[in-house]
């Protein structure tokens, strides 16, 4: 996995975990800061979110036309200080006021059009390091390392907006409405970071961007349409991805709830401290621990010489015996904040990523492995899982009430509950978020590919605008079973569908 890659690979990776890093940290506290703040109710501020959302997923679509048109470093670079603009604003104190409102929808709206500029375009740039024949083969390796890094930065945000806003509140004595300001100026230091990165290691993939030449587009173009589909080929493959589309749409709608109904329910209804072997978990340093010893594993079992073994077995030494030394030196319980369950998908997805590879690898030898679509429609059944394990968990629960106070402080459950709920949407996850745009880039009729995948992040868009629905059902008197029961619901449905047609869309796979 990490052998024979471009060493542009690595500097496109950093710069994108350091604007993920900033971009996670501000959505795990960004649903929270607008109860604090304006005191909006929770449909209110769901749709905020999930409006935000819907734009971050959207806007790549413009992107990808703007840099068609001024080349994809130059858009890059562009979003990236937009961006920069937009934490900035956000991470200025302006108070409660309709001034301060609007200064957040404007922060809102350059973070949601810098990252368009910013996050595909990367990504073909990622992409076209690989069009050198050399590392054609490990396109989709060095695609898993880059969606590993991304999930490293957001592994580490939670943690980052929990620690800096109780110092704020602490060492300086602010609000707590106040502090999150300080959470959102950590992503402008991130971004800092991140431009610095790409700028002192453009070496590495210049070359990338000294071949925007319209003649090697017109050359490109030319060679993908060698084999021209028929017209009822064409047609038949377009309709199988808006099929999958429309499955995807609900997807993201159920997945994305991590920053909404699921941080609401770590607010209102999860214990608030830990005790034990549990507490662990909310240490970011032992989850990274673990997932060393994840990685050295496979190194060992993988290694081929005696020195690769030795060293793989020394790391997973070295980390268990660290989180034996963490779990000695444990005193009393820990504060559990809400925002720092959202640490648990990205560390999920970094840790299984290997395991997930693994897996198909050894399906695929004996010749079991599902097809793409199979796998979209197992993705469904999975988070459809997810959701009725929390409405299990939630039985007996009360009602969710609509400003974000407490909605008890009697009943309280485990923590448990969303620490495997996380796990159960990451395989989900795994399933379909990859295998989808794979399934795209495959089955797209050439002269349409662009098309296809800006209708992928059209889907995705709509999907996260809907997120906005179970934020709005969680004030109108309905039970958590009920919310959470909806969500698996149209989980299945989709899963239903999508197996409805598994012939046809196997047929084009």
């Amino acid at each position: 996995m990490f052998e024979n890659q471009p060493k542009g690979l690595w500097a496109l990776a950093l710069a994108n975990t350091g604007e993920r890093f900033g971009y996670y940290t501000m959505l795990a506290v960004f649903l929270l800061y607008l109860q604090a703040n304006f005191g909006y109710a929770t449909g209110t501020a769901s749709t905020i979110y999930s409006t935000f959302l819907m734009m971050v997923y959207f806007l790549p679509i413009i992107g990808g036309i703007a840099a068609d048109k001024f080349g994809f470093g130059k858009m890059v670079t562009s979003g990236i200080f937009i961006m920069f603009i937009g934490y900035l604003v956000l991470s200025l104190p302006l108070g409660k006021d309709m001034v301060a409102a609007g200064a957040m929808g404007l922060a809102l709206v350059l973070i949601a059009f810098g990252t368009g500029l910013f996050k595909g375009n990367l990504q073909v740039m990622v992409g076209r390091l690989y069009d050198e024949p050399k590392y054609a083969q490990n396109r989709d390796s060095g695609f898993s390392l880059f969606y590993m890094a991304i999930n490293i930065g957001a592994m580490f945000a939670p943690t980052a907006a929990i620690k800096i806003m109780d110092w704020a509140q602490t060492s300086l004595g602010v609000s707590v409405e106040d502090s999150y300001h300080f959470a959102f100026a950590v992503a402008c230091a991130s971004l800092i970071v991140s431009i610095a990165i790409y700028y002192i290691f453009g070496f590495t993939y210049k070359h990338v961007l000294a071949s925007e030449t319209k003649k090697k587009d017109d050359d490109s173009l030319e060679r993908k349409d060698f084999n021209e589909l028929s017209p009822a080929e064409t047609k038949e493959r377009i309709v199988c991805l808006c099929l999958v589309f429309a499955v995807v749409i609900f997807f993201w709608m159920a997945f994305h709830q991590n920053g909404a109904t699921l941080t609401l329910f770590a607010r209102d209804y999860t214990q608030k401290t830990s005790e034990g072997l549990q507490s662990m978990a909310f240490d970011v340093r032992n989850l990274v621990a673990c997932i060393f010893v994840v990685y050295a594993s496979f190194g060992l079992a993988q290694s081929k010489t005696f020195k690769g073994k030795l060293i793989s077995l020394g790391v997973i030494v070295a980390a268990i015996s660290y989180l034996f030394y963490a779990y000695n030196a444990l005193e009393g319980a820990v504060d559990v904040k809400a925002p720092i369950f959202q640490q648990f998908n990205p560390c999920y997805v970094v840790a299984l990523t290997p395991v997930s590879v693994a897996i198909f690898s050894w399906l695929n030898k004996i010749g079991k492995e599902p097809t793409s679509p199979e796998k979209i429609g197992l993705g469904m059944l999975v988070a459809a899982l997810g959701f009725v394990w929390m409405a299990v968990g939630s039985m007996g629960l009360e009602l969710p009430l609509t400003q974000g106070d407490p909605a008890t402080e009697g009943t309280r459950v485990s923590a448990n509950l969303l620490i495997s709920t996380y796990l159960i949407l990451t395989f989900a996850e795994l399933l379909l978020s990859p295998i989808g745009i794979s399934f795209v880039t495959k089955v797209a009729p050439p002269k349409y590919a662009g098309l296809m995948m800006g209708l992928w992040f059209g889907a995705t868009a709509i999907g996260n605008q809907l997120v906005m629905l179970p934020g709005i059902m969680w004030g109108q008197n309905l039970s958590l079973v009920t919310i959470w029961g909806v969500l698996a619901g149209i989980c299945l449905l989709s899963a239903v569908f999508i197996f409805s047609i598994i012939k046809k869309l196997n047929k084009v796979s």
